[in-house]
């Protein structure tokens, strides 16, 4: 069956329905245990923005300083310089997206052919504490040579000798792109436990993620933003092709952050937060337990039914009492939101927004928030969003209009003029429409699913399956 037809038969179906080591950093390992269901109800306060310790990754994307920071030129001797400017974790350069209209059938295109790789034997492992660079030589330069050619990385020309010479470096830099690594060219621990993961994981990583995606229906049009969970990452769709992609840090394991399709209908600067219930229960009620002025410190107020503000002293922390009440966080430089939430109503009370906190968008292992996904660079999106809505004097927001807005510290709703489809999945695997095959670690383990993908799962078998909702967005 030819492809294309094969893809409007599933349309129709869901219309019915050392040096190296340096450079690299511990890989998170896929989980093959699925989590308790755990409730996505917003996200963490300031304490969960607290990065743990550790190595950070190659810089990428700046985050410029705050003009405030920034010293004018013929500033006076002796004053203060400002901070340097924070650099966030390197993403994917790839101008293609991660979901487009083909996704699902080039993702069970490249799930067979994965199957057929592990049913002829797979490829065979490097040593555990390889590393390999420009310029090595020996059998276990063959040995990476063999691995790269068995995924396409490498062409078969280019197998024979024992050198890491050119056409190695372009090849490995081509594997660590398809596996969201740092293209350093360098293979360290990380690229080596990337090439050591069996072709039958790897297919049924595609297959999965097909499941995933089958039955779902996405308004693609001219513009649309995608949020790829196991990569922590957010692009920016137009005419086809990533117009910006940027760092993100999503929920971690046990707040996952939920798969979903929804519209992008405003933008809130300088917005307040209201805290869901699970965080007063989880967060708040434990912090004025050890300290009584946490809510004062971070400008959270306690109001009533009628509005009114009520006393902090006057509620019973060693109780639950406090989830009867409203907790909202005022606007300021350490709301919990930062400067801007990114509107997007869906069921399961979940957005995209800014922090106060950068440091995680600087790691590779960006699963920290109790299922929001936090922005890099977040400015730079909305003034994407924006483009084509009329400003307070403009014809159209600009990044300098926005910038006012925000340092007048009050509270502005911005409605798109026309609203932007956005979609989060869960694609540990994927594949593009030049037939390169992308994989992500299961950071949620949601792939050791049972009921998913069970090994040489067709299309046609997809189509017909009654495996997972065939769901309308």
């Amino acid at each position: 069956m030819a492809w294309r037809g094969v893809a409007f038969l599933v349309s129709m179906a869901a219309l019915a329905a050392g040096a190296a080591r340096a450079a690299e950093r511990p890989a998170v390992a896929p989980s093959m245990i699925l989590p308790a269901p755990a409730a996505s109800s917003g996200f963490a306060l300031p304490a969960d923005h607290i990065p743990a310790p550790g190595p950070v990754a190659a810089p990428a994307a700046q985050l410029p300083a705050p003009a405030s920071q920034t010293q004018a030129a013929g500033a006076p001797a002796g004053a203060k310089k400002p901070p340097p400017p924070l650099r966030f974790a390197a993403v994917a350069k790839d101008p293609r997206p991660t979901l487009d209209p083909d996704t699902f059938v080039n993702t069970m295109r490249a799930a067979e052919r994965y199957h057929a790789l592990a049913a002829a034997g797979g490829w065979g492992e490097l040593p555990k504490g390889a590393t390999f660079k420009l310029g090595d030589k020996g059998q276990l330069v063959v040995k990476l040579k063999e691995r790269l050619a068995a995924t396409g990385d490498l062409s078969a020309e280019a197998v024979p000798g024992e050198v890491f010479d050119q056409n190695v470096l372009a090849a490995v830099k081509r594997f660590q792109a398809r596996h969201g690594l740092p293209e350093t060219g360098l293979v360290g621990a990380r690229t080596v436990d990337a090439a050591n993961v069996p072709a039958e994981i790897r297919a049924r990583q595609l297959s999965a993620s097909a499941q995933r995606l089958a039955g779902t229906r996405f308004p693609f049009g001219e513009r649309y933003v995608v949020v790829n969970i196991p990569s922590a990452a957010v692009e920016a769709v137009e005419k086809g092709q990533v117009a910006r992609r940027y760092v993100a840090v999503v929920g971690k394991n046990d707040r996952p952050s939920p798969t979903l399709m929804a519209r992008i209908a405003s933008v809130n600067l300088n917005p307040t937060w209201t805290v869901p219930v699970s965080l007063i229960k989880k967060d708040i009620i434990p912090h004025m337990r050890k300290d009584p002025s946490y809510l004062a410190k971070h400008k959270i107020r306690i109001l009533d039914g009628r509005g009114q503000e009520i006393d902090p002293a006057t509620i019973d922390w060693s109780t639950e009492k406090a989830a009867n009440y409203t907790l909202r966080q005022d606007p300021h430089a350490g709301n919990s939101l930062g400067q801007i939430r990114i509107d997007m109503p869906n069921k399961h009370a979940v957005y995209m927004h800014d922090t106060p906190t950068k440091k995680l968008f600087l790691r590779d292992d960006r699963f920290h928030s109790s299922g929001c996904v936090r922005v890099g660079d977040v400015k730079a999106l909305v003034a994407w969003l924006l483009d084509g809505t009329p400003g307070p004097g403009a014809p159209a927001w600009s990044p300098a209009e926005i910038d006012a807005a925000i340092a007048s510290a009050k509270r502005q709703d911005v409605v798109l003029k026309k609203s932007v489809p956005v979609a989060w999945v869960y694609l540990t695997g994927f594949a593009t429409p030049d037939e390169a095959v992308h994989f992500r670690d299961d950071v949620y383990g949601l792939d050791a699913d049972p009921r998913l993908a069970p090994a040489g799962l067709s299309i046609e078998d997809l189509i017909t399956s009654s495996i997972g909702p065939r769901r309308a967005y």
